[in-house]
C-alpha cells in the first residue's frame, strides 16, 4: 500500500515520484524523488521501536553529520517533528544515500571495508554525550535466552519438533559453560545490527560510504558488537543454509579494517573478541530453538520451509554448527586478533 496523500504532505512531498524499496525486513519502505531536488527514504516504522528511538536517531546522526561522516539523517516533517503519526502508523523520512547493499560478504576486502566503516562510526560516537530512550534491553543477555530456551522445552512437551530441539538445547547449555566474563568492560555506543546488509558500499561495490538501519544505536558492550559482526559475516553460507563453516579470512580482514580505524580498544575488549564471537553463535542458536518451539519468525520463508518452526530448527542448527567449526580455528583466530590489534 503507498503512502496516503496526508502522509506525503506531512512532509512536503507533494508531487514526488515514489518506488517501493524491497530490500528489509522491519519497515515499509520507499524512496521518494521530489521534483528537481533531493531524494529520501520514506519508511512506515515497524511498531517494535518506540516513537522515542527517533529522538536517538537524530542525536546520533547529527553527531556523525557534524563530525563529517556520511549518514541519513531525519527529515522534519513541516510542523517540525521527527515523525508522522496517521492512525496507528508512525511515518518517517530519512535522506537517501545513494549506494548498494549486500546480504552476504563475498570476499575478505568486503569485510575488510565493513569493518573499517563500523570502526569509524564507533570511533566518531565516542565523545557522543546522549541519554538513550529507546534501548532494547536484554538483547546480548545470554542467560535470560538461554533460560527462555529451557522453559520452552520444559512447556512444549507435546511439540512435534520437540524430539529435535531437546538434544540440541541440551547441547547449546553444554558448549555456552562457561560464559566469558564481560563485567570489567564498559559500554560504548554501538550500531546494535551490524550485519553486512547494513552496510551501505558505493556503486563499484569495493568502498563501503555508509551504515544504516539506525534504529538499534545503543550503549552496549564492543565485543558485543564485533562478535555480532564477525559472526555474521564470517558465514558466507548464511542463516539458512544447512551446511555452514566460519571463514578465517574474512575474520582476519575484518579485524585488520576494523583496527586500522576504529577507537582504541582495551586489552580486556581485545581478549574478549574470539570468546563473545562464539557465544553470540549460541546464543542465537538458543533464540532460534526457542522461537522453533514458539513458531515465531518475522522473515518466515513459506517458499523453502513448512512453518517457522522448520525454519527456526535449520537457523539453531546452523549457528551450533558455526560454533562448532569456529572452535576447530581457535589458534587461527586468536593470532589473528594479535596481529590486528597488538603492537
Amino acid at each position: 500500500m503507498l503512502p496516503t496523500a496526508p502522509i506525503l504532505h506531512a512532509f512536503g512531498f507533494e508531487g514526488a515520484t515514489l518506488s517501493r524499496v524491497e530490500s528489509g525486513l522491519i519497515h515499509r519502505t520507499f524512496r521518494v524523488d521530489t521534483l528537481g531536488g533531493p531524494s529520501f527514504a520514506l519508511q512506515a516504522v515497524n511498531p517494535i521501536f518506540a516513537p522515542e528511538v527517533h529522538e536517538d536517531i537524530e542525536a546520533v546522526t547529527r553527531h556523525l553529520e557534524q563530525k563529517g561522516l556520511l549518514t541519513p539523517v531525519l527529515h522534519r516533517t513541516k510542523s517540525g517533528g521527527l515523525y508522522h503519526r496517521e492512525g496507528e502508523e508512525i511515518w518517517r523520512a530519512l535522506s537517501w544515500i545513494p549506494g548498494k547493499s549486500y546480504d552476504r560478504v563475498q570476499h575478505p576486502a568486503m569485510a575488510g571495508e565493513a569493518a573499517g566503516m563500523l570502526g569509524r562510526f564507533h570511533r566518531t560516537l565516542s565523545d557522543l554525550r546522549h541519554s538513550f530512550r529507546a534501548r532494547r534491553l536484554g538483547v546480548h543477555d545470554t542467560p535470560r535466552h538461554l533460560a527462555a530456551l529451557e522453559e520452552a522445552v520444559a512447556t512444549h512437551v507435546g511439540h512435534r519438533l520437540r524430539k529435535d530441539v531437546a538434544p540440541l538445547a541440551l547441547e547449546i547449555m553444554t558448549e555456552a559453560a562457561p560464559l566469558p566474563d564481560l563485567s570489567a568492560i564498559p559500554e560504548r555506543i554501538v550500531h546494535g545490527d551490524p550485519k553486512i546488509s547494513n552496510v551501505l558500499f558505493s556503486a563499484s561495490g569495493d568502498r563501503a560510504v555508509a551504515l544504516v538501519d539506525l534504529d538499534t544505536i545503543a550503549p552496549m558492550k564492543l565485543p558485543l558488537e564485533l562478535g555480532d559482526a564477525l559472526r555474521s559475516w564470517g558465514n558466507p553460507a548464511g542463516e539458512d543454509a544447512p551446511e555452514v563453516r566460519f571463514d578465517v579470512d574474512i575474520f582476519r580482514a575484518a579485524l585488520a579494517g576494523y583496527a586500522a580505524e576504529g577507537p582504541t580498544l582495551s586489552a580486556a575488549e581485545i581478549g574478549a573478541i574470539v570468546p563473545t564471537t562464539r557465544l553470540i553463535m549460541l546464543e542465537l542458536s538458543a533464540r532460534f530453538l526457542a522461537d522453533a518451539l514458539h513458531e515465531r519468525y518475522f522473515g518466515w520463508n513459506a517458499s523453502r520451509f513448512g512453518s517457522r518452526g522448520e525454519h527456526n530448527l535449520v537457523r539453531a542448527k546452523a549457528q551450533l554448527g558455526l560454533a562448532k567449526d569456529f572452535d576447530r580455528h581457535q589458534q587461527e583466530l586468536e593470532a589473528a586478533v594479535r596481529a590486528a590489534f597488538e603492537p
